[in-house]
């Protein structure tokens, strides 16, 4: 049995998974914010996980944030009671096994790649387009984290080839300006939307006008892929990935997909591109599904 949890903001969410991914239990519970009743809180989840299946299982957990690989402690999440602690070695203690961590974006596109748009590809590139941006890499049904353990970040790159009314870009939270994140996360495409448009008006409500036929508001979606299709373009000139897989709010615009990756050619070094770019097959649930299937293939002791 395997067992996932997807640590988020407002909620903790545990699901377990038998062989072939058959759903086996899933509960779901508010997040503490406060560090040692997280750990105390999905100690819980996975006892009573493993009361209601009479199994023991393994257990992975996705993160608003990524461990380090040089000093073991949590950086970047959103979720700040867990930066700078030893949570993968604290959560072990805790459940008396060895556990697994990854990035929340990591597990989506392992998810993804596992059993979902990008099954069977030998590369799979997962992009987030929710509240921020973020990205992550499954290569042969496994999570690549890197040597440093951020391979995937995309949304802290700048956009590439920007014109100049995107130079310098807005300002991010990371400290730096112009980067992905602040132009086609979902707070921030709302952002620049807005001005745009002449309006406040929500990315949904944007996706609404122009599935209606509203011209400016496909306008709009179209400078959305096309800044999409510039910042994935260096994805696939450095990566190259048989796969890449849009998942978070805006990936649900209509036609999404198939507009970035009509954009993509003029801006990939090569004389065609055979990434294919789609959306994700389980969504909101690729959290906990690519944190269990961190122990793929593996059996725990």
């Amino acid at each position: 049995m395997r067992i996932g949890l997807d640590y988020g903001g407002t909620k903790i969410e545990a699901a377990a998974f038998g062989p072939g991914g058959a759903p086996l239990a899933r509960l779901r519970t508010p997040t503490p914010r406060e560090y040692g009743a997280s750990l105390q809180v999905i100690r819980e989840l996975v006892s009573q996980i493993e009361r209601e299946t009479g199994a023991r299982g393994s257990v992975g957990v996705a993160l608003p944030g990524s461990v380090s690989p040089r000093s073991g402690l949590v950086r970047n999440a959103n979720s700040t009671w867990l930066n700078g602690r030893p949570f993968e070695s604290d959560l072990a203690k805790a459940l008396e096994r060895p556990v697994r961590v990854a990035n929340d974006a990591n597990c989506f596109a392992l998810s993804e790649a596992v059993d979902g748009a990008g099954a069977g590809a030998g590369c799979v590139f997962g992009v987030i387009l929710g509240t921020g941006c973020g990205g992550g890499v499954a290569m042969d049904g496994r999570v690549h984290n890197g040597a440093s353990g951020v391979a995937g970040e995309w949304g802290h790159t700048p956009l590439p080839w920007p014109s100049a009314e995107e130079t310098p870009g807005p300002a991010c939270w990371c400290g730096r300006r112009g980067c992905m994140e602040t132009w086609v996360s979902g707070t921030g495409f709302a952002r620049w939307a807005s001005a745009a448009l002449g309006r406040e008006i929500r990315g949904e409500e944007i996706a609404a006008a122009a599935a209606a036929g509203d011209a400016a508001a496909i306008a709009v979606i179209d400078l959305l892929a096309d800044r999409l299709a510039r910042g994935l373009a260096v994805v696939i000139d450095v990566l190259d990935p048989d796969v890449i897989v849009l998942g978070g709010g805006l990936s649900d615009v209509d036609g999404l997909p198939e507009k970035v990756a009509a954009r993509l050619p003029p801006h990939v070094f090569s004389d065609h591109v055979a990434a294919q770019v789609v959306r994700h097959r389980h969504g909101a649930a690729s959290g906990v599904r690519g944190a269990a299937w961190l122990w793929n293939g593996e059996e725990i002791a």
